[in-house]
């Protein structure tokens, strides 16, 4: 299942690596819009090397116009490792169970690994979707592709 750009996207809320739960989808509380980016595996090459250049972005990708926040069926647990190992400072969500429900919301849910794939989703601040990409497990996404959709969207 693919979400056209323009619909309102499903709504979920999942624990943090905190234990905080967080909200996606609908309206915006803080007024921002969320890029939201599903990912198969914490403590893993690819899934590493695109966070850690989102987060090296800085505020680009997560600040006054945009709030980063990364997915994968991970145990809440493994991620608050995974954040403090490596400096993540946006929500990491764990979509362990159901195991994968947000990710087969959004149709990235790989039944084969029991994983999320690369999935990306920009929603504006009133849970629509601008914008998505879906790249292969083993094919990370361009920093650029997320640079040309806020551009697009205007953010």
């Amino acid at each position: 299942m693919s979400i056209p750009a323009g619909k309102p996207v499903p709504r979920f809320s999942l624990r943090d690596q905190h234990g905080a739960e967080v909200a996606v989808g609908g309206e915006a509380e803080d007024g921002r819009a969320t890029l939201l980016v599903f990912y198969p595996f914490a403590f893993s090459g690819v899934c590493g090397s695109e966070l850690a250049a989102l987060r090296d972005a800085g505020g680009e990708f997560d600040g006054e116009r945009v709030r980063l926040v990364a997915v994968s069926c991970d145990p809440m647990h493994s991620l608050r490792g995974y954040a403090d190992q490596e400096g993540f400072g946006f929500p990491l969500l764990s979509d362990f169970w159901p195991h994968g429900s947000a990710a087969r919301a959004y149709g990235v849910f790989d039944e084969a690994r029991g994983c999320a794939g690369r999935g990306s989703f920009l929603i504006d601040r009133d849970g629509v979707l601008r914008w998505s990409l879906v790249n292969p497990i083993s094919e990370a996404r361009p920093l650029d592709a997320y640079r040309e959709a806020l551009a697009g969207a205007g953010l």
